[in-house]
């Protein structure tokens, strides 16, 4: 179990614990969060999920594959740092993790 903040595009943070082996997608829509729309259920097939990884943390996770890159090219206004939260699977060692979840996304 990892606690995430997912740092709501209007600024509101939303802590919660996430089961290790579920994706930060996963826990976001199980846990009812605004902002993660996720049209494909996590299939790589949209960027409605993306999330905006911190720097400090970026290199602490799995680099994006290759589907996953060429997907961003769809996602709304990518910054540094995003990456598709359905391809990001939560882990212990991201227990404090804040990922922020772009304007574009507000709901």
């Amino acid at each position: 179990m990892a606690t995430i903040n997912y740092r709501l595009a209007d600024g509101t943070d939303q802590i919660v614990d996430v089961p290790e082996g579920w994706t930060l997608m996963e826990g976001a829509i199980k846990n009812g969060l605004r902002g993660i729309l996720a049209d494909c259920g996590g299939a790589c097939a949209c960027a409605t999920c993306q999330v905006v990884i911190p720097q400090d943390w970026l290199a602490r996770l799995t680099p994006a594959a290759a589907d996953e890159t060429e997907m961003m090219e769809f996602a709304a206004d990518p910054q540094p740092g995003s990456r598709l939260s359905c391809q990001i699977p939560v882990g212990a060692a991201m227990d404090g993790m804040v990922v922020q979840l772009p304007k574009t996304q507000l709901l």
